[in-house]
């Protein structure tokens, strides 16, 4: 998912008193991608895509009360048909759910503290590799402490690398949890919100999804939305 930020030096050769240090640390300064990517659609796709997979068949009995009231809705049903069949509008909602925006700046902010505590560890490696390397040049450090030096730069040019690849396990490990917590955000607004309405499926239409033709009479992108967004503004009160 994450980009490297550190790109994998060449193996040091130590040939005699030459100790190529200067590439020990590479620092990147390419537009890559960014430490972390964060994508709505892989997390609603457990919930609301898929082809015509259906979210949920809803049969609820009793009248039990519901946290929140859906706002009121009109669905025109197609002719004959004996199925009430919706969709929601995912693009919609991963820009609109403001719980989505959320959690998306959080990991941001995340993936940027970690970024650049890795990169500033980078550049003062790469400091003390190009004055390791100027000392040898001159030739006014003994060999056998040139190695020494030379171990040492290995050593934390290493943990600098093991540093990297444990931060990207911990951003995704954050991505997947804030998956977690969305899947659940959406699929229990729309159990809720389903016990007013009955439809029998509820799809989830995309951009470039399987879905290719929607009939916009049909589209409860707007109700979800405003009951997702008064929800999650009610509980930050």
């Amino acid at each position: 998912m994450q980009e490297e930020i550190i790109e994998n030096p060449e193996p040091m050769q130590s040939e005699e008193t030459s100790y190529p240090v200067n590439e020990t640390v590479v620092v990147t300064h390419s537009n890559k991608q960014p430490f972390f990517s964060f994508n709505f659609n892989t997390v609603l796709g457990f919930i609301l895509l898929a082809g015509l997979i259906v979210l949920y068949i809803l049969h609820f009995t009793g009248t039990g009360s519901s946290a929140s009231t859906p706002p009121p809705l009109t669905v025109q049903k197609a002719s004959g048909k004996q199925l009430s069949v919706v969709f929601v509008n995912i693009d919609s909602l991963n820009m609109h759910y403001e719980y989505v925006n959320m959690l998306r700046k959080d990991l941001e902010n995340t993936g940027k503290r970690l970024q650049s505590e890795v990169l500033s560890e980078q550049a003062a490696l790469e400091k003390e590799a190009n004055e390791f390397q100027r000392q040898v040049a001159a030739n006014i450090i003994p060999e056998e402490k040139a190695k020494q030096m030379y171990e040492q730069l290995m050593q934390k040019q290493q943990a600098l690398m093991q540093k990297k690849d444990r931060y990207t396990q911990q951003i995704g490990e954050q991505e997947m949890n804030m998956n977690i917590r969305l899947v659940d955000s959406v699929s229990i607004f729309l159990k809720r919100f389903n016990r007013q309405y009955h439809f029998d499926y509820i799809l989830g239409f995309k951009t470039g999804g399987e879905i290719l033709v929607s009939n916009d009479s049909l589209d409860i992108t707007r109700p979800v939305l405003e009951g997702l967004n008064k929800e999650y503004f009610d509980r930050k009160k």
